[in-house]
């Protein structure tokens, strides 16, 4: 019952119980990726005449971000590559790190030294500072 009030009243955990009928109606599964979102395009590659192209989308696992597509999916839905990679598996070069999704307002964020959200203390002021006041000039 909680996950049917989910997929109703909200649009952020995974889909909406209207993206699953139009999904199941007219949507063709293409592949997933490694963070479990699920990618589908209209059945057949069929043109919508609005777009002038297919149509394709994602369905997230989760919370839906859209940091959490990789590069490869990435191009492949915003039609920058024909072949989805499924079928054309896009091999990583040497200097490429892992994907990894947008941290920012997780436990996972980067937190330079000296921030008030860092680990440990913050260093003491060392005195190269002087507040202002509206009175001074």
């Amino acid at each position: 019952m909680k996950i049917f009030l989910q997929r109703v009243f909200t649009w952020w955990n995974s889909q909406t119980f209207g993206t699953q009928v139009w999904t199941a109606r007219y949507g063709e599964y293409v592949g997933d990726d490694e963070f479990g979102n699920r990618y589908y395009r209209t059945k057949g590659g069929k043109i919508d005449p609005a777009l002038g192209i297919e149509r394709r989308w994602v369905i997230y696992n989760g919370i839906a971000e859209a940091s959490k597509v990789p590069p490869s999916w990435f191009g492949w839905l915003h039609h920058t590559v024909d072949v989805p990679p499924t079928l054309d598996k896009p091999r990583p070069h040497p200097w490429e790190k892992p994907h990894r999704p947008n941290l920012t307002g997780t436990s996972g964020a980067y937190r330079p030294s000296g921030s008030t959200l860092g680990p440990g203390r913050r260093p003491k002021a060392t005195g190269d500072y002087k507040a202002w006041s509206p009175g001074e000039h």
